[in-house]
């Protein structure tokens, strides 16, 4: 049993794990949209243009051009060993006349309006995340600068640092305008990650994302002094317009400062950039959604599946789901369930629309149908009104409501070897739910620091989880329903109890409160994760110090009562509650494998959504708890045999 426990715990750990092909593939992206970004940036230091020419430059550094010349030939061949695109050939026809141009020696302005356009889209053909997901800590920042780079780039930036000397190239200048004019923080947050080739610069990878985020918002206000900030703050919040400008995240992260000059002029664009830069909060970047990507996906998938590729489009609207929605489901959870009800709904409707090979027309209903979700959706998101008072009740119920479930099938448990006087097996049943609250602090640390979680690995996670524990649960309520007869009772005390409730069975039960707590304590952790302010902080705390005190006065009343019910009516109650907790998990079960695409699902029209109670309206998952109610009644009726038998 100690095998079979080990085997299952190091599933549950590979399913955290990201999938590599997804990463390398993101990773391959930022790679080639890094390459763009040097390009435009620097091709300036190798070709100086002439008076109102358009080519014909004159080539001011041979090893600049040289490698302006080696990295368009990259992008080239890294372009093409990317996924297959619609959108590839234009990709192509872009990068070749990039290269064109400089090796017609074209002016700057020409070469980084080319290299942009490309870099455009390329994120549009293979979208990646382009802001943080928590707002940046600037005092972190400030501390990583001054350990990490003010040695070579100098304290204020100056390119100046003790190590700066020794150095061929030089370090950057952070303070250079002309240059910092060009950079956006998107890109500096690149260059942290994977270094700069040919140069000292190296990877900071192993930094966690927030981290390297927080250094190139930091990094990004050296050349714009804070005397301009007032200035930046004063415009922000005296003209609403600006916010159509930038108006998400992903447009403060990806705009260079000489792109918000172009469009509010050169003053306003430094005075912007120094407060936002210093104030990410002001654009709630915490609270704010961009379902960019799942929209992409998502009209991906219609077009490929008007083409006849209905393999392709299954894909496609399972990554719309999987890695553009999911990923904000936790914070719609906490501000508006029944709306993530409904879009959870519709995505699944029109995966199984392209499965069933439904006509072009409906599956484009469907998919217009989920665009308006996600509308209301983001407006859901972008509304930052949330009070303490409301954290505070949110952060309470979201523990009450996750954890209770498990709470009820430990405590049992625990009632239950109380009753039988086999307190000696306790230790198990402790250790599986003290195992998982250790595992829980692992997978924030992991989650927050390490890997990101991605969308298929949490719904499997859920979802084996949610079956296994139904499965136990079954046996053990069809076992508890045999001894609600005391006389039933002590028979099984003077013959089985001392074999069956031995060392190798103690380890079951380990298992059994190492999974339902496990499996309750990763869903509010992403939660939280999704809720935490620092502005909220105590509020959000003390949620969660109140419903553990609920908890823990359940637990304690559930124990207590316990011990006062006769040792039949005790196993009858048990019983019920087991079996009706195996019924509701077997549900959530396979609607989590649903969603990871591991089962398919056929929506049923009429029934309710009941999250809850783990009623979900589809085929699949309603037979399973049918399923699960039959194994139940046949055990039940097993039971009532063997007592009626002589």
């Amino acid at each position: 049993m100690l095998n079979r426990f080990i085997i299952i715990a190091v599933l549950l750990i590979g399913l955290l794990l990201p999938h590599p092909g997804r990463a390398d593939d993101h990773a391959a992206v930022q790679t080639v949209w890094r390459l763009l970004d040097y390009i435009a940036v620097d091709y300036s230091g190798a070709v100086e243009g002439g008076s109102g020419a358009v080519e014909g430059g004159r080539i001011v550094s041979q090893s600049e051009y040289d490698e302006m010349v080696e990295f368009a030939g990259s992008v080239r061949t890294r372009l093409g060993q990317l996924p297959f695109h619609p959108q590839q050939p234009q990709l192509a026809t872009d990068v070749t006349a990039l290269e064109a141009a400089i090796a017609a020696r074209a002016q700057p302005d020409r070469v980084a309006s080319l290299a942009r356009g490309l870099a455009a889209h390329l994120l549009d053909a293979y979208p990646v995340p382009l802001a943080p997901a928590t707002t940046p800590d600037l005092a972190r920042g400030a501390a990583l600068y001054a350990e990490q780079c003010a040695s070579c780039h100098g304290v204020s930036g100056g390119g100046d640092g003790p190590a700066a000397a020794r150095l061929d190239p030089p370090p950057i200048a952070f303070m250079n305008r002309a240059r910092a004019e060009e950079r956006s923080l998107f890109a500096l947050y690149q260059v942290i990650t994977q270094g700069l080739d040919g140069t000292a610069m190296p990877s900071f990878a192993s930094l966690p994302p927030e981290d390297r985020w927080a250094l190139a918002f930091y990094g990004g206000t050296l050349a714009y002094p804070a005397s301009l900030a007032s200035d930046g703050e004063r415009q922000w919040r005296s003209d609403p317009g600006l916010r159509n400008v930038l108006p998400t995240p992903e447009a403060l992260a990806g705009m260079t400062p000489a792109q918000l000059a172009a469009a509010l002029g050169d003053e306003r664009a430094a005075a912007l950039t120094a407060y936002l830069r210093r104030h990410p909060e002001a654009l709630s970047l915490a609270q704010g959604a961009s379902l960019h990507l799942a929209r992409t996906r998502l009209s991906e998938a219609v077009v490929a599946y008007r083409t006849g590729d209905r393999r392709r489009a299954t894909d496609l609207a399972l990554a719309a789901y999987l890695d553009g929605f999911e990923p904000f489901e936790p914070r719609i959870a906490a501000k508006n369930s029944a709306l993530l009800g409904r879009v959870e709904a519709a995505m699944n409707e029109l995966r199984s629309a392209i499965t069933r090979g439904q006509p072009t027309e409906g599956v484009e209903r469907q998919a217009a149908a989920v665009r308006t979700l996600f509308d209301e959706m983001e407006h859901t998101l972008a509304a930052d009104t949330d009070s303490d008072a409301a954290i505070f009740v949110g952060a309470a119920t979201i523990l009450l409501r996750e954890g209770l479930e498990a709470l009820l099938i430990v405590v049992a448990m625990i009632a239950f070897l109380q009753k039988a006087g086999r307190e000696k097996v306790l230790p198990y049943v402790h250790a599986g739910w003290v195992a998982a609250l250790v595992a829980g602090s692992a997978t924030w640390v992991v989650a927050t620091y390490l890997i990101a979680i991605s969308g298929a690995s949490r719904e499997l996670m859920e979802g084996f989880g949610s079956l296994f524990a139904a499965v136990v649960l079954v046996f053990g309520g069809i076992w508890m329903h045999g001894k609600s007869q005391a006389d039933q009772w002590q028979l099984y005390i003077r013959e089985r109890l001392s074999q069956t409730l031995s060392h190798r069975s103690g380890w079951v039960l380990f298992s059994l409160a190492f999974v339902v707590v496990y499996r309750e304590i990763f869903e509010t952790i992403l939660f939280y994760s999704a809720m935490w302010r620092a502005e909220s902080a105590a509020a959000l705390l003390g949620g969660v110090a109140c419903a553990v005190v609920l908890l823990g006065i359940f637990g304690w009343a559930g124990l207590r009562y316990s011990r006062q019910l006769p040792i039949g009516r005790f196993f009858t109650v048990s019983s019920l509650l087991v079996v009706a907790l195996s019924i509701v998990l077997a549900g959530k079960g396979v609607a989590a494998l649903q969603e990871a695409g591991l089962l398919e699902g056929q929506p049923l029209t009429g029934l309710p959504r009941l999250a809850a109670l783990g009623l979900y309206p589809t085929a699949e998952g309603i037979a399973t708890q049918l399923l699960t109610l039959a194994v139940i009644a046949v055990g039940f009726w097993y039971n009532r045999r063997r007592k009626s038998a002589p």
